[in-house]
């Protein structure tokens, strides 16, 4: 049997990666000018060792990660100006406000007209409140996080008008971000003044650790980011983005702590990145378009998501979708797409491909009747819709006999759907996987356990 003609041109579409060229900023025997303007060399740095000490030199390469731009030589090289968070008076202790030194010291790289380095020392803990460090700058700009930037405990630094986000970088075109470092979103307290928490609290919204709004060829690589309060890093508006090898962890039960979130987004690349959190590993949502993941470590936490799209008889529009070599490991669902009924908009050219389920809940999940309300949802006429949707070579254990399950609209069926070479079996062979089916429709290609769909459709 061949594939449906959307299915098979989707999976063709995807062959040729996305190609980003952006540049770093390392160490090697290049002149480096501190803030004062003295000049300063030390050769044979890399950034894995860079403590931030005076002397430390940088050069700029394109389209490498930061780990291997470090080992490689030091032929091209280029002025760079530091600017260190200990140069405009922070304590480093992570118990005094440095705020206002990483404000300071971001508003001076800005404005240099060379390549600037904002830097925060490696061995020390900077405590900040809410924070936006806003373009345009001058020239091209790297927060390299060499130590750790910690979240203040106290919740009433943040009011009604700014407390969706803590650490927010806005409208810096061809900024880079690394330095192995930890953001340390101090969450425990928000976590417990949750309404998913506490029922008996109003549900009031949280920070965001990290949020990169409008920053075109934007890269970030090997950064550490734990217990946010709420979403740990958001893409929004942006354009030509790298997110590489970073780690994102927070208890299980911590409420609405998605690992990576993207909205309104488009050429966007995830690549080795081990993410462990309370929701989604990966939350994708209106206006992403051409995502492409790969070699994603997920759990716990909700797994994939694209969704939740339409709340609120919003549209919402997503394509172009690619999600390939994951690894999940006892995460509430696996593969998933959530629409809200009344919305409208389309979620469509999307691949799950090559993912491995280690006791997870829900494997592959379509629901196009969801609903996150304290009372049930009224059913509606419109729906977003959900078509040419591939779910291949998906294997491994589910904790639930219902390993597929295809919950469409009955005015908008979901359709182009491919389940093709799916082994889901259920832990310790306790029982056959059974698949259910509604107002679907799809097509099978090659083995499919269990077989799709035992129910109606």
């Amino acid at each position: 049997m061949q594939m449906a003609s959307g299915a098979s041109k989707l999976v063709m579409s995807f062959m040729a990666p996305l190609l980003l060229a952006l540049t770093f900023v390392l160490l090697s025997g290049a002149r480096v000018t501190d803030a004062a303007g003295v000049a300063m060399v030390r050769n044979g740095s890399s950034l894995s060792s860079y403590g931030g000490g005076e002397g430390d030199a940088l050069i700029s390469s394109r389209g490498r990660s930061l780990q291997a731009v470090a080992a490689s030589s030091s032929s091209t090289t280029t002025q760079s100006a530091l600017f260190s968070l200990d140069s405009y008076g922070a304590h480093g202790d992570g118990a005094r406000d440095d705020t206002q030194a990483m404000a300071k010291a971001w508003s001076a790289a800005c404005a240099s007209p060379r390549p600037a380095v904002v830097l925060v020392p490696a061995g020390r803990s900077y405590l900040l409140r809410q924070v936006t460090l806003s373009g345009p700058c001058k020239s091209s700009i790297t927060l390299m996080v060499k130590g750790t930037l910690v979240a203040s405990p106290d919740m009433s630094n943040w009011n009604e008008d700014n407390r969706r986000h803590w650490i927010v970088l806005r409208g810096v075109d061809g900024l880079a971000v690394g330095g192995g470092g930890t953001v340390d979103g101090n969450g425990e307290g928000w976590w417990e003044n949750s309404c998913k928490i506490n029922r008996a609290l109003p549900c009031k919204g949280a920070p965001t650790a990290l949020s990169f709004h409008t920053c075109n060829n934007l890269r970030v690589d090997g950064l550490k980011m734990v217990n946010s309060q709420q979403i740990h890093m958001s893409v929004e508006d942006c354009t030509g983005v790298q997110l590489a090898h970073l780690s994102i962890t927070a208890l299980g039960t911590s409420p609405n702590t998605d690992g990576i979130h993207v909205t309104r987004s488009k050429n966007v690349q995830v690549s080795d990145c081990t993410i462990k959190t309370g929701d989604d590993c990966m939350s994708i949502e209106d206006g992403t378009h051409d995502l492409h993941v790969t070699r994603l470590v997920c759990g716990p936490g909700h797994g994939i998501s694209i969704g939740s799209l339409g709340d609120d008889n919003s549209r919402a529009e997503v394509s172009g979708i690619f999600i390939d070599t994951v690894q999940l490991y006892g995460t509430t669902n696996g593969a998933r797409i959530k629409t809200w009924q009344g919305g409208s908009g389309y979620a469509k050219d999307i691949v799950f491909q090559n993912m491995i389920m280690n006791s997870v809940k829900n494997p592959i999940i379509i629901d196009q009747n969801y609903c996150d309300s304290a009372k049930p949802c009224k059913a509606q006429g419109s729906a977003v819709e959900v078509s040419n949707v591939v779910f291949k070579n998906i294997k491994g254990t589910t904790i639930s006999q219902n390993a597929i399950n295809l919950n469409c609209s009955k005015n908008f069926p979901c359709y182009d759907i491919a389940l093709q070479d799916i082994n889901l079996k259920m832990v310790d062979d306790s029982g056959s996987t059974e698949s259910t089916c509604q107002n679907a429709k799809w097509t099978k290609y090659g083995t499919v356990v269990p077989q799709p769909c035992t129910g109606t459709n």
